[in-house]
């Protein structure tokens, strides 16, 4: 039996899987201020029998996104050392960027020393602000990680986590490996104290399945190396809904996703029923990062999202400030604009009604207008999100995770609909969007079901330089030696090899014989040794790919 969790801004969800199908579920208000509590209830809601027979636990949650979305994210002093080149400091992410003098080459070998005296005194001026985050990035230091070494000694006094590029993945390029090193700390507190929170009622429930972490492209890792690498799971909400509908009902065909929760709007795309991939990497905020992961986004705008009126102008979101007056909260929200409208009669309607109408009234407009003018605006931005998601996908090549497919445009035929407010505000979205709009059977809880049913799945990048006679898998922190005649075949072959040695050890009950292996990027490049022999360059990245352990019914 699998146990999916999903921690979401307003409710968190939690399903146990049987036999293909669901055997208890629950959904509980998440309680922020003690996660513990709320976790430690969810699993309270389900049948201690069926909570002693689980044999993993998949966990996913939107807490991060929304966080980032909100500027809620912790600050992070961000060390770069570039060496030759562009000035890294063009690449620089938040208000704390410090360059740090030092190089190495393509091939990791120092041309510059690192000079760190400088790097203490902002240390310094970082702590003195409230800056508890770091991120040590340095350029090829995935062919030799001494310099964001030696940068994470010098401030880990200084704070509660450095995060180096290195171990977050082997890609060369350096602006990706800067974003993703930035995310990782800017969201590490956040990640680990729901996965501590998680840990501890699980532990109380006595449930001592495996516990895994869902990524962001759509498979999953143990929890315990989630928490080194949170940027990882950074969208395993969006993730978990993709997953989820796969489960529920399957795409089929193009299809758009929608999961419109509390706080946000998520949207993911299917071509030919499979997960659209953003294959160059998760863009976070406007960055691109080497994270693979479904191409799906995130908008502000969500059920309990707020409605303010600034110059005449109705706005939905960005913020939130706890649930809808229909549900005892303090400020109108979208879904009290759906009560006005008899659109979601849901919860105390009257505190709806009295709650927009003071709104309205203290701006001098009629409440059904400005309840009116909210829906269409959420309505717009949610359409305007899914239209631009499609135009930036179908400008390049689309990947799915089945398949590569170059010569085609994405068309979706449908829209589904999932999340809490999925069947109330459904014919509104058929009308914006010009397309059929289905919400698959257990359409509120479709994150906490993709959370249960997705593979656990790894990647792994292996880097092999004949000339200095070396291989090494950064995130392994594994190195051996290889010969002059070490091949690109040969590279494949270990690769593969390695990454399915760590799915075994990582499995939780699953047979990773069974799943397939990508080989993501292979690629060779003659060099010069360092005695003026020749010699290969070789970089080789392959995933197990992700997928759901079975098929859900209704």
């Amino acid at each position: 039996m699998y146990l999916g969790i999903d921690a979401g801004g307003t409710h968190t969800d939690a399903v146990i899987i049987r036999d293909g199908a669901i055997a208890a579920r629950a959904k509980l208000p998440t309680r922020h201020e003690d996660l513990v509590a709320t976790l430690r209830e969810a699993l309270a809601a389900l049948p201690a029998q069926l909570c002693a027979g689980i044999t993993r636990v998949t966990l996913g949650t939107t807490l991060a996104v929304n966080a980032l979305l909100q500027d809620k994210a912790d600050a992070v002093g961000l060390a770069l050392c570039g060496g030759p080149g562009l000035d890294p400091a063009r690449f620089a992410l938040g208000e704390y960027t410090h360059v740090v003098p030092g190089g190495l080459d393509h091939r990791g070998i120092e041309v510059t020393p690192l000079r760190l005296d400088s790097l203490d005194t902002a240390a310094h001026d970082w702590r003195a602000q409230g800056v508890r985050a770091f991120a040590a990035v340095s350029k090829f230091s995935p062919r030799n990680p001494a310099f964001e070494q030696a940068m994470a000694k010098t401030l880990a006094p200084f704070g509660d986590i450095v995060c180096q590029g290195h171990a977050l993945s082997g890609l060369l390029n350096f602006p990706r490996r800067i974003a993703a090193a930035y995310y990782n700390a800017a969201l590490w507190r956040l990640h680990n104290a729901f996965a501590d929170a998680a840990g501890a009622a699980l532990q109380e429930a006595g449930i001592r399945a495996p516990l895994f972490f869902l990524k962001a492209d759509g498979g999953s890792i143990p929890l315990a190396a989630s928490c080194a690498r949170p940027v990882h799971s950074l969208i395993s909400g969006p993730a978990a809904s993709a997953m989820g509908l796969l489960a529920l009902a399957g795409a089929g065909e193009d299809a758009v996703l929608l999961d419109i929760g509390g706080t946000t709007t998520d949207i993911a795309l299917y071509a030919d029923g499979s997960p659209v991939l953003e294959r160059e990497g998760m863009i976070v905020r406007g960055r691109a990062t080497p994270v693979r992961a479904l191409a799906a986004s995130s908008i502000p705008v969500g059920g309990d999202s707020v409605v303010s009126v600034a110059d005449g102008l109705v706005q939905v979101g960005p913020l939130r400030h706890g649930p809808a007056l229909a549900f005892g909260g303090s400020v109108p929200t979208l879904l009290d604009a759906l009560n006005m409208l008899h659109h979601a009669p849901c919860g105390n309607a009257g505190a709806s009604r009295d709650g927009i109408a003071a709104l309205a009234a203290a701006h001098g407009m009629q409440a059904q207008d400005l309840s009116r003018a909210a829906v269409r605006s959420a309505l717009a931005a949610i359409a305007e999100a899914v239209h631009a998601q499609l135009a930036r996908i179908n400008s390049r090549p689309v990947y799915t995770l089945a398949a590569l497919l170059a010569d085609r445009a994405l068309a979706p035929k449908r829209v589904f609909l999932v999340g809490g407010p999925a069947l109330l505000i459904r014919p509104l979205l058929e009308q914006e969007l010009c397309l059929p709009v289905l919400c698959p059977p257990h359409a509120d809880i479709a994150n906490a079901v993709g959370a249960a049913v997705s593979l656990p799945s790894t990647a792994l990048e292996l880097f092999a330089d004949t000339g200095s006679r070396q291989a090494c898998v950064p995130v392994l922190e594994k190195t051996w030696p290889v010969d002059r005649a070490y091949s690109l075949a040969q590279a494949e072959a270990d690769a593969q090899d390695l990454l399915r040695e760590q799915l075994a050890a990582e499995s939780g009950g699953h047979d990773p014989a069974r799943q397939e292996v990508d080989i993501l990027e292979s690629a060779l490049f003659a060099t010069l040794g360092a005695h003026g022999q020749g010699a290969r360059d070789i970089r080789v990245i392959c995933q197990a790919r992700p997928g759901i352990a079975c098929r859900v019914s209704a």
